[in-house]
């Protein structure tokens, strides 16, 4: 911004090139978008992290067991992930800057509703409410930032801010989450987002711009379909953590979810305007991105579950404890997140999300080493330091392959679909791995002796043993990530030359 003894001289002597008040004007107004849609998206993605840390205080609250226990996240992520095709077509119809501000206050007023629970159902289904409206409202946050923000540049840099705050949020959501519910309750990360939200209601009809309304048929079915089919999936998945492969509840979950997905293709296949067009993924960039990014989602998201109940369930930390222990991790991701845009200029895109999935994946392969005798520094700090400049590498050029190339119409729909498999992914990663954690706890209960243990000490040597499964999981859902990059990586594009 240019001094104001500049902004005073005489129009004739006023070098060329120097910015006018017009443009100052413009500046302002392009920063409170940012602002705005940045608030919206990091209080959306911070949602499904901000409770972790005060899980265990909910679990004692509300007597859910280890394994029920992750279905306060993925009530969340599961509606949420499972609707966002639909609200990023409901966009498209309505308007986008319409359909935002509707999303954003049924989340605030989900949010009071959680915050005011009194049982574990009313939690559940607050949570659930939640995650429909995020869903959508989350579709239009990119949508506008990407009708706004024009010149590649400025793009650029506008998807990197918005890379930081989907792949920061998580962990920026462990850290406030500790401190609230230490300094308050457990409530009040749910309570934050009341005036959060009423303030983002109250500005956007006056900075975000509208989009024209596209005429066209809502796919209902597709929406029900697929929602319900990832939730049986989810489902099964943790039942068979609690009750074992072989019980007919499991069976029966993964027999509905491959009847409800099979169905939800088929739709997509026929529909005349379907909520997910499957043409998105004709783009061997866009459908790698989109796969790599579930595993890797999938794979932070159970760490941040596990490690969070290590440290206060093993290590004995508080609530707040455990959430600064997330701090440095939060600092460095932050800090890369910044710097990458300027390194995207240069280097490929593809060397760029290698190197970030091969440093995450360096890190997780040591933190799986968790015992019930670890010491937070070096085993539990240093990989987190790792996974910040891991994850700060690779969600960028991760963000913005998801969108490449894609035409105006399907606008919507892509960074619908880039949000989809973020916060599917952290479901069914989550999911996966709640499986693997319960069925070699269950295992290790079963069969452990320790000569002079006492119950306590026996109790946190067969949590830590679970934890460290889970852990190697989450190593192996990056490796196919890192994988699936090699393999889709042949067609892949610098982000500033992307058409997008």
């Amino acid at each position: 911004m240019p001094s104001s003894p500049v902004l005073t001289r005489a129009p004739a002597r006023r070098p060329t090139g120097r910015p006018t008040a017009g443009d100052a004007a413009s500046s302002t107004t392009s920063a409170l978008v940012m602002a705005i849609i940045l608030t919206s998206q990091l209080m959306i993605v911070l949602d499904a992290s901000v409770v972790i840390t005060a899980l265990p205080k909910i679990q004692n609250a509300f007597g859910f067991s280890t394994t029920s226990l992750s279905w306060v996240q993925n009530a969340y992520t599961l509606a949420f992930g499972g609707l966002l095709l639909f609200g990023a077509r409901v966009g498209d119809i309505l308007g986008r800057r319409r359909v935002y501000m509707g999303g954003i206050a049924a989340f605030t007023l989900a949010s009071l509703l959680g915050g005011l629970a009194q049982n574990g159902t009313w939690l559940l289904t607050a949570r659930t409410i939640q995650g429909v409206a995020a869903a959508i409202a989350a579709p239009s946050t990119l949508a506008l930032l990407m009708t706004h923000f024009r010149e590649p540049r400025d793009r650029m840099r506008a998807i990197s801010l918005y890379a930081a705050a989907s792949s920061g949020g998580a962990s920026i959501g462990l850290v406030i989450g500790g401190f609230l519910t230490d300094l308050l309750s457990w409530r009040w990360g749910l309570f934050i987002n009341v005036p959060i939200g009423a303030a983002l209601v109250l500005l956007a009809p006056r900075y975000l711009p509208e989009t024209e309304r596209n005429p066209g048929r809502f796919d209902l079915a597709g929406a029900v379909t697929s929602t319900l089919g990832m939730t049986s999936l989810v489902y099964g998945f943790v039942r068979a953590g609690s009750a074992g492969w072989a019980d007919r509840a499991t069976l029966a979950s993964f027999a509905a979810a491959l009847v409800l997905l099979a169905g939800f293709v088929l739709r997509e296949l026929r529909a005349e305007q379907p909520i997910l067009p499957l043409r998105l993924f004709a783009s061997r960039e866009r459908s790698g991105a989109y796969v790599a990014r579930l595993f890797t989602v999938g794979g932070m998201f159970a760490f941040f579950f596990f490690v969070t109940q290590y440290l206060q369930e093993v290590l004995d930390y508080s609530a707040l404890k455990a959430g600064f222990a997330f701090l440095p991790m939060t600092a460095v991701l932050f800090a890369t997140s910044r710097m990458v845009p300027k390194v995207a200029a240069r280097v490929d895109s593809t060397r760029l999300l290698v190197t970030g999935l091969v440093i995450a994946l360096g890190a997780m392969g040591w933190a799986r080493g968790l015992s019930a005798s670890t010491q937070y520094f070096p085993q539990v700090a240093i990989p987190m330091i790792l996974l910040g400049v891991g994850m700060g590498i690779a969600f960028i050029p991760l963000t913005s392959s998801g969108i490449a190339g894609v035409q105006p119409q399907d606008s919507g729909a892509a960074s619908g679909l880039v949000n989809a498999f973020h916060q599917v992914g952290g479901s069914l990663g989550l999911a996966v791995l709640v499986t693997v954690f319960g069925t070699v706890s269950r295992h290790a209960q079963q069969s452990q002796h320790v000569a002079g243990a006492t119950a306590a000490m026996a109790a946190k040597q067969n949590l830590a043993h679970g934890i460290s499964a889970a852990l190697t999981g989450s190593a192996i859902f990056l490796a196919v990530a890192l994988a699936v990059v090699l393999v889709t990586a042949k067609n892949w594009r610098r982000p500033s030359r992307n058409p997008s």
